[in-house]
């Protein structure tokens, strides 16, 4: 069995520093609000992307609007 005393270590997404994986840490897996607030503005600015088959951006094309 695994000793559950012992809390896991993560690092930050946004900065790299180590952090613990534990209920008491409302911004896991972020070390601070700050970094929680930092990756979510990435995601509205659109920084981040997932790939897709398409390179077309997600953008309907002619075809899709003639139906």
């Amino acid at each position: 069995m695994t000793d559950r005393s012992a809390s896991r270590v993560v690092l930050c997404p946004r900065c790299a520093a180590a952090v613990a994986w534990t209920p008491t840490n409302r911004f896991r897996p972020f070390c601070s609000e700050r970094c929680k607030t930092i990756d979510l503005g990435a995601w509205a600015n659109e920084e981040y992307r997932f790939a897709s088959k398409d390179d077309d951006g997600g953008l309907p094309t002619e075809d899709d609007q003639r139906g």
